[in-house]
């Protein structure tokens, strides 16, 4: 963790207080056992109420161990390089960034943004490679392989925190994106509207999820998620790791049928790339496992419709609002300029 994150941070307790939550650090470890490393361990102590938040592996660490992510810590550290598109040679986390955001790499030259849910961080090197200033954010330990991914950049903040109690002061990001992760948090909807607040006037938001609706009941995961989601993870991951073989078999089988081939491979409960992304045999395999298990593993996933998503932009004030399949279900808009940021109202008791 770099000394400057500090000026960033709030306690995620008491922000809103009269001394708004400011953090000291204490007990400091820097990496090199110099005053300008890195800081690896130590504390970050609340004036306002005296909450200790501890610094490890370099990373603030703003909620318990344990918690309805662990899947995705799992699966992020397992599978770190996977989809950063430096180690698979393709643009396909590049392509999805750009697409379902709306922006262009020169206007985030220079800015800060924020990623929310940023796993092992595949847009959070999109966002760099754009000159961005990436601040990192995952309710998971997938905050270590983000970390890991980019050591000591210049331009990263890694930190462990909880969507809907950000530890960071309100106004302040140029940009926010939140890309495949809403429709994995017990509300949505409050995940969604505790953003907003934390963009500059004039700010822009970009989220993309999962599409609801009939999607929804023809799609085979959500028959077998009630089953596979209760199955200890790494039993779950074993599990598919080994079927993949004869799972990808089946898909691309059933593929080769005449006319609805193409479509029936849809329903098989097996993420089989084939033929999309410019993989080779061995990439097809890790991102079948990955993905398959992503399908099965999480404790919550709760797909929206263009509705929904609008009822939330409209709900956060938001103009210049566009809606639709950009690639995925997206909703993006701008904070207006001048708009004043009021503290959130929680809906949802966790």
């Amino acid at each position: 963790m770099k000394k400057s994150l500090i000026d960033w941070l709030r306690c995620p307790k008491c922000k809103n207080a009269p001394s708004h939550g400011l953090l000291s650090l204490v007990e400091a470890q820097t990496q090199n056992g110099s005053g300008d490393g890195e800081i690896e361990t130590g504390v970050l102590a609340c004036s306002s109420c005296g909450t200790r938040h501890p610094i490890v592996g370099g990373i603030p660490r703003f909620v318990p161990v344990d918690n309805y992510a662990d899947n995705f810590g799992f699966q992020w550290n397992r599978f770190r390089k996977t989809q950063l598109d430096s180690h698979s040679g393709q643009t396909i986390s590049r392509d999805r960034f750009l697409k379902s955001t709306g922006w262009t790499p020169q206007s985030l030259a220079g800015k800060t943004v924020l990623d929310i849910g940023c796993g092992a961080g595949r847009f959070v090197e999109v966002a760099l490679s754009c000159g961005a200033t990436v601040f990192a954010v995952d309710y998971s330990n997938a905050v270590e392989a983000c970390r890991a991914n980019f050591p000591a950049h210049p331009n990263l903040h890694v930190i462990q925190a909880d969507v809907y109690a950000l530890p960071l002061s309100n106004a302040c990001f140029d940009a926010i994106y939140c890309l495949g992760v809403l429709q994995h948090t017990p509300s949505p909807r409050d995940a969604f509207l505790s953003l907003p607040r934390h963009l500059k006037s004039g700010g822009r938001l970009a989220v993309d999820v999962y599409q609801g609706g009939w999607r929804r009941i023809a799609h085979t995961k959500y028959w077998l998620r009630p089953l596979t989601k209760r199955v200890p993870q790494r039993r779950l991951f074993h599990a598919v790791e080994r079927s993949m073989p004869a799972l990808l078999g089946l898909s691309r089988a059933v593929g080769r049928i005449p006319a609805v081939g193409r479509h029936v491979r849809r329903l098989l409960p097996v993420a089989n790339y084939e033929g999309m992304y410019g993989l080779d045999q061995k990439q097809l395999r890790e991102w079948a496992v990955l993905d398959t298990f992503d399908m099965l593993a999480p404790t919550y996933d709760r797909p929206q419709t263009p509705r929904a998503l609008a009822q939330w932009t409209q709900h956060a004030g938001l103009e210049s609002v566009e809606i639709g399949q950009f690639g995925h279900l997206v909703a993006r808009g701008r904070k207006p300029v001048g708009s004043i940021t009021l503290s959130p109202q929680r809906a949802v008791t966790r």
